[in-house]
């Protein structure tokens, strides 16, 4: 398999070298607009894996037609640049007949992707959007989740976090991904099912407690991006759907207070002589602020309660019908041997892996893929295991 990773940061990194350790891939090129960091991250990866698959070329991944042209000859690509740039990669992706998939995590974009699918299906190309973990691995997980309780359920809730090991005040969080997908998470809403039927809701909203074993207590909360397609797959199967995001409390109180001052806006307003989006000028803060090389680690919950009026009576709570309760749980951690934080682990590999189905054919059909319904969650949760992350399932 001849593969393409653009963007030479955190993730993209991880994302070759998952691929460059993969036997049955043969050429990694590894594009970036700053081709020396590309150039460094190559001879890094070749030098862990020991091998001289990974090529750094230089790209500009706005220039749509620069982007078709050297995705061409290969049969799969991964996205991880910004969100905003997936639009135009997924329609060079198309004219290069190259199946293409990113860690997406934005609604907008992901829906003007997927309108692409009739284009894409024509050409032999398949679309995966949402490949990282939540969404991605979140979403395969949920819906593997419906399908072994039979197909429809009273509620899916994900809730997916990637923390400091050792928070400390006053932010009790390190940025562990893009600034501008996290920013994005707490401004966008949040597409839910409620009572079996789609809604948005605002994001930083309904908080409620959160407890994993061995971790102090946390708070979950709605943001944008994290359901991805599963309120459209199960809608009216499903009753209740959303995805938290984990923080510690702390911090939660803190983007709240952000918001309200209305720092997170895309809005210019007029300093001086000078005009600023307050969003731009956060984006850089936070950059600065919340950057620490702390050891962190990835917490993930996926929980599908069984419809009781399809479980018939399995035992009776507070006179009420209690259906069964199906979950994966995945606490993963900083990897000192590789150096690779745990969100790098939990979203490049799961996106390696996604992208590998598509250019080995494990993932056959084309035209868009979404994650819940078309990737083999077997075959995954085997791909998973074998890179050391453990998931734990569980059904009572």
């Amino acid at each position: 398999m001849k593969l393409m990773v653009m963007g030479a940061g955190m993730m993209g990194s991880a994302a070759a070298f998952d691929m460059a350790r993969t036997p049955a891939v043969d050429v990694v090129t590894l594009a970036d607009g700053d081709v020396k960091r590309a150039r460094e991250v190559a001879a890094r990866v070749n030098r862990m894996t020991g091998g001289k698959k990974v090529r750094a070329v230089a790209l500009d991944a706005s220039d749509e037609k620069a982007a078709a042209r050297l995705m061409r000859g290969h049969d799969a690509a991964l996205s991880a640049v910004p969100y905003f740039l997936n639009l135009g990669l997924a329609k060079a992706a198309i004219e290069a007949r190259c199946h293409f998939a990113d860690l997406g995590g934005n609604n907008t974009v992901v829906r003007q992707e997927l309108a692409l699918a009739k284009k894409a299906e024509k050409r032999g190309v398949a679309l995966a959007p949402d490949c990282g973990l939540s969404p991605g691995m979140a979403s395969i997980l949920g819906g593997e989740l419906v399908r072994r309780l039979g197909g429809h359920a009273d509620a899916l809730r994900l809730y997916v976090g990637g923390l400091p090991e050792q928070p400390t005040p006053p932010f009790h969080y390190q940025l562990v991904f893009s600034v501008e997908g996290l920013i994005n998470e707490y401004v966008e809403p949040a597409r839910i099912l409620r009572k079996g039927k789609l809604t948005t809701i605002e994001p930083l909203t309904e908080p409620e407690d959160f407890y994993m074993p061995g971790f102090a207590p946390l708070v979950a909360f709605h943001t944008s991006g994290g359901t991805s397609t599963l309120p459209e797959t199960f809608e009216g199967k499903v009753g209740e759907c959303f995805e938290k995001t984990l923080r510690y409390p702390g911090h939660y109180d803190l983007l709240c207070e952000l918001k309200e001052l209305g720092l997170f806006s895309s809005e210019k307003i007029k300093v001086g002589k000078t005009e600023i989006a307050p969003r731009a000028m956060m984006a850089k803060i936070l950059e600065g602020k919340f950057a620490s090389k702390g050891p962190d680690v990835c917490l993930m919950r996926i929980e599908a309660h069984e419809s009781v009026n399809r479980a018939g009576v399995r035992g009776l709570l507070g006179g009420r019908l209690k259906g069964r309760v199906a979950s994966f749980t995945m606490v993963d951690h900083y990897d000192a041997k590789t150096d690779m934080s745990a969100m790098m682990r939990t979203t490049a590999f799961p996106a390696s892996i996604v992208v590998q189905m598509l250019a080995s054919g494990a993932i056959s059909k084309r035209g868009a893929v979404l994650q819940e319904c078309d990737v083999p969650a077997e075959l995954f949760l085997d791909e998973v295991e074998t890179r050391g992350i453990k998931i734990q399932y569980a059904i009572q």
